[in-house]
């Protein structure tokens, strides 16, 4: 026997339904189940018809076969007329069941695909993270409790908000792992803030790699990976807008970052507007008044200004000699130049002897100026060869 929906009146037919699935193949049932599901979305009843079919669809929530809670999954997903209470049922199922409300229903509301990554599997999560127009909210709980494969999901969805403070969050969590890590640097909108702490998760996995260690030893990979993490910092410094620097200076110093070389090697590259921003964090003057001092103001203005955030008096010279020879650069009608390091070393061999940390400072320099030199002859070669 064969379960129709058309005949009798519809309550009468509910009661005949739930009957007859008692005895009922699990193919008829599903078949059934479905056509039940779909009267209830597309026919005229009346409200005691149609509380009848909810019930029996409810009934079937419990059905053994599989098949059966499909049928009603296919049926009532798409729809906005759906009941919620057996779209999130079914959105607890199992994953083949479960992926159809998850991925497709209107009637499922922030707060429950919340609760279902709080309470469902490592399955559910990943579901939910691929749910086409996932709000920053919900975007937001899985950040902050699911596992790394859950979250790759999450960021290769085109169709979900991530605010940035869960970008940020994200980074704390999965940074350490290889694809998440990957993904985030990928993003347009990946603040500044978050990309140089996923420096740091890389210089770590540079230095714990055994391939690293045998190519370089043990001993210089920390000296390697601190260069080197500086140095993508530095690159970094250079995408940054001007509202995200103050975070960024924070964060660095934080992270007891905002060393005298690592001010240098910025001032060098030319990321005055972060240097400014960190002067002026770490001085606690006005922005205003420090960018004017570092513009315009004399030699011991300048130098003052700069033994206030800690620079010692031995290598506050250096840097003032820096800031002046910048000046010089935008005020000169002459070539431009992104890396004033050569300018700094000569100008500095014309002062005479240095204290031991000034030494060791201008050795850094001394270092960038080279790499500007190298980079500089390899510019030329290729020209060279594309005029041949």
């Amino acid at each position: 026997m064969r379960c129709s929906l058309r005949g009798l009146g519809f309550s009468v037919i509910v009661a005949a339904f739930l009957r007859w699935v008692e005895t009922a193949k699990a193919g008829d049932r599903a078949r059934a189940a479905n056509a039940l599901a779909r009267a209830y979305l597309r026919s005229a009843m009346a409200p005691h018809e149609r509380k009848a079919a909810h019930v029996a669809m409810t009934y079937l929530l419990d059905d053994p076969s599989p098949h059966v809670r499909m049928a009603l999954a296919e049926a009532l997903a798409g729809s906005c007329d759906a009941p919620r209470a057996l779209m999130v049922s079914l959105a607890e199922d199992q994953p083949e069941i479960a992926a159809l409300p998850i991925l497709k229903s209107p009637v499922l509301t922030d707060s429950d695909l919340v609760d279902l990554a709080g309470r469902g599997s490592c399955a559910t999560r990943a579901l939910i993270a691929a749910r086409p127009g996932l709000s920053r909210g919900v975007a937001a709980a899985l950040a902050e409790i699911g596992d790394p494969e859950e979250v790759v999901v999450l960021l290769e969805n085109p169709n979900v908000s991530i605010a940035r403070l869960t970008l940020k969050r994200i980074a704390e969590r999965h940074g350490a792992h290889e694809s998440v890590r990957a993904l985030l640097l990928d993003r347009a909108d990946l603040p500044a803030a978050v990309r140089q702490l996923l420096v740091q998760f890389v210089a770590e996995a540079l230095s714990g790699s055994a391939f690293v260690r045998a190519a370089i030893g043990a001993c210089r990979i920390e000296r390697v990976t601190r260069e080197a993490g500086r140095a993508a910092t530095i690159a970094i410094l250079g995408t940054v807008s001007i509202d995200e620097l103050p975070v960024l200076v924070e964060q660095l110093r934080s992270e007891g970052r905002l060393t005298p070389a690592f001010l240098m090697h910025a001032l060098c590259l030319g990321r005055t507007d972060f240097f400014a921003s960190a002067v002026t964090i770490l001085s606690d003057v006005e922005e205003r008044r420090v960018r004017s001092i570092l513009a315009t103001a004399r030699y011991h203005a300048v130098r003052a200004l700069l033994e206030s955030v800690g620079l010692v008096r031995d290598i506050s010279p250096i840097f003032v000699e820096a800031i002046l020879l910048w000046r010089n650069a935008v005020q000169s009608a002459g070539e431009e130049t992104d890396n004033i390091a050569p300018l700094l070393v000569e100008r500095l061999q014309e002062l005479g002897t240095k204290s031991p940390s000034a030494a060791e400072l201008m050795d850094m320099v001394a270092k960038l100026a080279f790499a500007e030199e190298r980079r500089r002859a390899r510019d030329y070669a290729t020209g060279l060869a594309l005029v041949a």
